[in-house]
């Protein structure tokens, strides 16, 4: 099982877990199993579209997802999932 750090802003929607395991075999498969565990995350993850919302940043093993495969981005059972919201203020 891979395992997603989960930021502050989310653990309330994972009853305050900072890490929670999830299957799959890529990246889509991991935050679909995760949304599913934690429903509250789904509208926060993704679009209505099913595509990765674009405030949301995911990191597998310190590497933008976007940059790789995307959701498509192959997952092994060691891997680290990192999910961070984009931060706007000024």
């Amino acid at each position: 099982m891979s395992t997603v750090k989960i930021p502050p802003v989310l653990r309330s929607s994972t009853g305050g877990e900072k890490e929670v395991p999830a299957d799959g075999s890529n990246v889509g498969e991991v935050l679909r199993q995760l949304a599913t565990a934690h429903p509250d995350t789904e509208r926060q993850l993704f679009q209505e579209d099913g595509s990765l919302n674009r405030y949301v940043n995911v990191y597998l093993n310190d590497e933008d997802v976007r940059v790789l495969d995307g959701l498509d981005t192959p997952v092994k059972e060691s891997d680290t999932l990192v999910i961070l919201p984009a931060m706007a203020g000024g």
